[in-house]
């Protein structure tokens, strides 16, 4: 019934110890437990202001006046700082396990009971257990997300086949039309001869009505004896063959139009056709590109659910190990304890002699004392000769015979001799005449120069040697970390190459050296299809996908809030571009960055959340206008 928060175990271990095992009290069943005391549970506030455990623990009633008497520092020193200040039956403990108590006991944190073990190991099997149930339930959406895929493919191979079929029904009806082009085609030339026929009949028609009224008039104005009547028929049947043509020239021009019309129309729906066909086969890749990429998703949901199927074994298994180490901890625990009865025996033996030891050493100090204050003294008085025979003589104490010519074995004399050769000398050195005063200063100045010189050289080549390490390390971290980032980028590039591709392989390797701070990188690509070649060797649309997928790379290795894409699309075909932004929106889900696309391509405009561009509404004035894609589905979805 008590759990600690994370971090505290080892505080609640060492401030109860065994007391952690005893049950709850229940009178007539255990003679051993803790029951809950009436009354005030804090009679007297904890120094310094502290926390109590209480707060940090979660534990029965009867242990609340216990918990609510021991309080929390930061530290050791705040803790040995308050440890004076604590009332009756009040403790300290900090979050490493030490325990300072009201009586003066202390124990340190390395001395922590076992218990404090045996809180953290159920702490930490507390959180395996909310994390196999967070997995169990990660492994069911994964299901859900299986399943969901499983019907997206079943979805997406319909619509293929119902592609497939319109796709077939619609060049059917094109060889249709077709056919019935070229049959219009053949009845439009036969209709055009057959007029040009019409045409040349009715000239010749016209060209005998002509002769036929010329013969009437001359027959009129010649005898009578001419048979007018049956001219007058032959005219009359004539007039009735040009009206029966004429009629069927203009049945013909008719005829001719509405084929011309029906030629027309049928060209347009060829051309309807041929659109519609180009956008199912647009469909058509599309449903191709969807089902490869939902067929990766499928096999690594199962990868994750056959990692989550064994993730119970083994946490039952480090469970098993978790109680072994605990048996083994308990019995760590009495040998340590027995190890530690016996320390504190050896330790106050040692502490009888260390107190003798320092009372010896009381005793020495006190005789090097005495015996230093005598040696100062005469160091003193012996100074202050040797200062006298300086100022006087200029030399020093073991100079005086050399300077005065005196040999070891030579008596000195009497002191008036001593006298009249002092005098002398002074008057000899009289008669030398004016010194340089100032060369002793003067070569006090040189050498404190020549000093300062050579610590200045010291403490340059001390520099330069740290300036050296310090180059030597940089180098490394550096070379290091290259190697740590190029490792990380050269596997996003490779994840990042095959989705754009749809496939192949691509690496990142360093060349000319083997330092790596000072080598050479070689891009490497094997688009589908292609043998493994450099990236110079590639197409034109080849490189540009390459190098998207390589500063995607760099990109996922420390990614920002925000990413400037600048016309990357304008190489790409149409596919291309539809794996680019399906990109552009995964990484944008994972990573939470905002991209800023400038494009003129109408596939990556309808791919974005929001378009924003420029227009001339009137001559010289320039309108900015802004489209939300985003919240235009959700107005066409509730509508």
């Amino acid at each position: 019934q008590v759990a600690a928060e994370p971090g505290f175990e080892a505080a609640l271990g060492g401030a109860l110890g065994d007391d952690l095992l005893a049950p709850l009290f229940v009178a007539g069943t255990n003679k051993l437990g803790w029951s809950e005391v009436s009354g005030d549970i804090v009679p007297t506030g904890l120094p310094g202001g502290v926390a109590s455990l209480a707060q940090h623990v979660k534990a029965p009633a009867a242990l609340q006046r216990r918990l609510h008497s021991i309080g929390v520092v930061s530290d050791e020193a705040h803790g040995f700082a308050l440890w004076p200040k604590l009332a009756m039956g009040q403790r300290l403990v900090s979050r490493n396990g030490d325990l300072w108590r009201w009586d003066g006991f202390h124990r340190a944190a390395g001395a922590t009971h076992a218990t404090a073990t045996r809180l953290t190991q159920r702490n930490r099997l507390t959180s395996l257990e909310a994390a196999k149930a967070a997995a169990d339930q990660a492994r069911a959406t994964l299901g859900q997300a299986l399943q969901q895929a499983r019907n997206a493919v079943a979805e997406a191979q319909s619509d293929e086949r119902t592609a497939r079929q319109e796709e077939a029904a619609a060049n059917a009806a094109l060889g249709s039309l077709r056919t019935q082009q070229a049959r219009l085609v053949n009845e439009a030339a036969n209709a055009r001869a057959r007029l040009a026929s019409l045409d040349g009949s009715l000239t010749r028609l016209a060209t005998e009505r002509a002769e036929v009224e010329r013969g009437l008039a001359d027959a009129q104005g010649g005898a009578g004896g001419v048979d007018l009547a049956a001219i007058e028929a032959d005219v009359a049947a004539g007039r009735d063959g040009v009206t029966a043509l004429r009629a069927e020239l203009a049945e013909a021009v008719a005829t001719l139009d509405r084929l011309a019309r029906e030629a027309q129309e049928r060209a347009k729906r060829l051309s309807v056709i041929e659109i519609d066909m180009k956008g199912w086969k647009t469909r058509s890749d599309a449903t191709a590109e969807r089902l490869a990429d939902i067929a990766g998703r499928r096999q690594r949901a199962v990868a994750e659910r056959e990692a989550l199927l064994a993730l119970p074994q083994q946490i039952a298994q480090r469970r098993e190990k978790l109680v072994v180490e605990i048996e083994m901890g308990e019995a760590l625990r009495r040998e340590a304890s027995d190890a530690l009865v016996a320390a504190e025996t050896s330790l106050a033996n040692q502490d009888g002699a260390l107190r003798q030891a320092e009372r010896e050493v009381a005793a020495a100090r006190e005789g090097r004392i005495r015996v230093e204050a005598e040696l100062n003294q005469a160091i003193r008085h012996a100074t202050e000769v040797a200062q006298r025979i300086q100022q006087r003589l200029e030399c020093r104490p073991d100079q005086v015979r050399a300077a005065a010519e005196i040999g070891p074995d030579d008596e000195l004399g009497s002191e008036e001799q001593l006298q009249g050769k002092f005098d002398r000398l002074s008057r000899e050195r009289e008669t030398l005449g004016a010194v340089n005063l100032r060369a002793e200063t003067e070569a006090e100045e040189v050498e404190q120069q020549i000093a300062t010189l050579e610590a200045e050289k010291n403490e340059l080549l001390q520099a330069i040697a740290k300036l050296r390490s310090a180059i030597a390390a940089l180098n490394r971290d550096g070379r290091e970390r290259l190697l740590a980032s190029f490792e990380t980028v050269n596997g996003h590039f490779q994840e990042l190459f095959v989705r754009l591709f749809g496939g192949g392989k691509a690496t990142l390797e360093l060349t000319q050296s083997d330092d790596p701070l000072a080598a050479g990188l070689e891009i490497l690509a094997s688009p589908p299809g292609k043998r493994l070649q450099s990236l110079t060797l590639l197409s034109g649309g080849e490189q540009a996908l390459t190098a998207l997928a390589l500063i995607f790379a760099v990109f996922l290795t420390n990614p920002s809030p925000i990413c400037v894409l600048d016309e990357v699309d304008a190489p790409l075909d149409d596919s291309n571009v539809d794996r680019f932004c399906s990109l552009l929106g995964d990484i944008a889900a994972t990573t939470g960055t905002r991209f800023l696309v400038v494009t003129h391509h109408r596939m990556t405009m309808t791919r974005m959340d929001r378009l924003f561009g420029v227009t001339m509404a009137e001559r010289g004035i320039s309108q900015l206008v802004s489209v939300d894609l985003v919240r235009a589905d959700r107005l066409m979805a509730t509508a």
